[in-house]
């Protein structure tokens, strides 16, 4: 039977506009079980990125519960968010977030620096992880030296060196062409097959069906959807 490692119990998020408070997220309910690799599907304005900050520990819900590996999220301080982030979330943006003075391999390390690895571990796992995503050869390059595919896959390896319960997806495939997308999609579902945990977001219902399980956002409210045929 899968470990469940994540749960969300009637999430609200509101946000003050004027003499009015927004609500943005209206009662989420949420499981996500290990091993799974899963989509939240949504267009523009469904409440994806609200959802995504809270389930990076990037924020926390107005009310409501969130347990992420046995701890209580919902009204931890920032301090103690930013620890959990650093053990729990690995996170893959849309734009790849890469410094650009720095090599692959050295980008890949910065978690490891913030999480207190020792130089020859930080060079070891780092080297590790760029040989997981098909990049051995890429190690000295900088961001400008390689493709968008390939930044993204350095992006990957980045989120996957501290070994996090789940790495966060915020629309990996929308800074790249269809291809190379598809490329980055595939190393994904490899990812998932050997164990890894995936929360993907994205508005692209193409995409989403490289998932196993798919749930909705609209209008701040989630419902399951089909399951994917990957």
């Amino acid at each position: 039977m899968s470990k469940e490692i994540l749960k969300m119990t009637n999430i609200i998020k509101t946000y003050p506009m004027g003499d009015e408070d927004h609500v943005v997220l209206k009662g989420i309910d949420l499981i996500v079980n290990e091993g799974e690799f899963l989509s939240v599907l949504g267009p523009s304005g469904s409440g994806k990125s609200t959802l995504m900050n809270i389930l990076g520990c990037l924020d926390t819900p107005t009310s409501g519960e969130y347990i992420l590996h046995n701890k209580n999220i919902s009204n931890q301080n920032q301090k103690e968010l930013a620890r959990i982030r650093s053990k729990e979330i690995g996170f893959i943006f849309q734009s790849f977030h890469l410094l650009p003075r720095l090599s692959a391999r050295e980008n890949v390390e910065l978690p490891l620096i913030y999480a207190k690895f020792s130089k020859s571990e930080r060079k070891n796992i780092a080297e590790e992880m760029l040989v997981k995503v098909g990049l051995e050869d890429k190690m000295n390059h900088r961001p400008n030296q390689l493709s968008g595919g390939q930044q993204q896959r350095v992006a990957i390896a980045r989120a996957l060196s501290t070994n996090p319960t789940i790495l966060l997806a915020d629309e990996p495939t929308g800074s790249l062409d269809q291809s190379t997308g598809k490329q980055v999609m595939n190393l994904f579902t490899e990812l998932n097959q050997e164990g890894h945990t995936i929360i993907m977001i994205t508005h692209d219902s193409t995409i989403a069906k490289y998932a196993n399980r798919i749930v909705n956002l609209l209008d701040g409210m989630l419902t399951e959807g089909d399951v994917a045929d990957a």
